[in-house]
């Protein structure tokens, strides 16, 4: 049996709820925001403070840097699981933080010796001027060669500091002599070699986030 409103009934329910609706605003009550109002009307839970993000880092994301720097081949779903919320506000504070470059990338790490880069030289660069132009002409050029893996500004003697790999000593001398030595303002190299790594590619501490300011 199908059951059909009248005009009548129609017009008396609107004006029912129209009057509902003048006397909340005349007692200081009134309707709740559409989102919450409609989260309210379908069972949702309210926002809670996992699905609230401010402008700075909170635990959560502390947590999810923490993690993905151990593993960052982690499925949303498990590092949701990880730190203790759903997998929708993980994915988009996820999102966020490669939005405000907190995460710059992701990459695999391979081991240098199996691929037969036996040599690990650490190489100070005595530049012979130090005009910024003439040294921003040597970052660019350093910047173009693969196998520099780092080049760090340094204080005390020398200009730059390279860590340089190589398939052998032989292989490091001809880089050293063909190519370093010839790159623009380079007036002379001072080189370490590596004798043994202790530690290499560890995920950044992160340690001072979780403490109060000013402690």
């Amino acid at each position: 049996m199908t059951l059909r409103r009248s005009a009548s009934q129609k017009t008396g329910g609107l004006a029912k709820a129209a009057a509902g609706r003048r006397a909340g605003v005349a007692s200081g009550h009134r309707s709740p925001p559409a989102p919450v109002a409609e989260r309210a009307r379908s069972g949702a839970a309210p926002l809670n403070s996992a699905d609230r993000h401010g402008a700075a880092l909170d635990r959560y994301d502390i947590a999810i840097l923490r993690e993905l720097q151990l593993d960052a081949r982690l499925s949303n779903t498990e590092l949701a699981a990880r730190i203790g919320i759903s997998a929708a506000p993980t994915w988009r504070r996820v999102r966020w933080l490669e939005e405000q470059g907190y995460i710059t990338g992701y990459r695999a790490e391979l081991d240098r010796r199996k691929l037969g880069l036996g040599v690990l030289a650490f190489v100070r660069v005595d530049a012979d001027r130090n005009a910024a132009a003439a040294t921003r002409e040597l970052e660019e050029a350093i910047r173009r060669l693969p196998e520099v893996i780092a080049c760090h500004y340094i204080s005390g003697a020398g200009t730059f500091e390279l860590q340089v790999m190589a398939t052998d000593l032989d292989a490091f001398s001809r880089f050293s002599l063909d190519t370093l030595l010839n790159l623009p303002h380079v007036k002379n190299l001072h080189t370490s070699f590596s004798l043994g790594e202790v530690k290499a590619g560890a995920a950044l501490p992160l340690a001072h986030l979780d403490r109060p300011k000013g402690s």
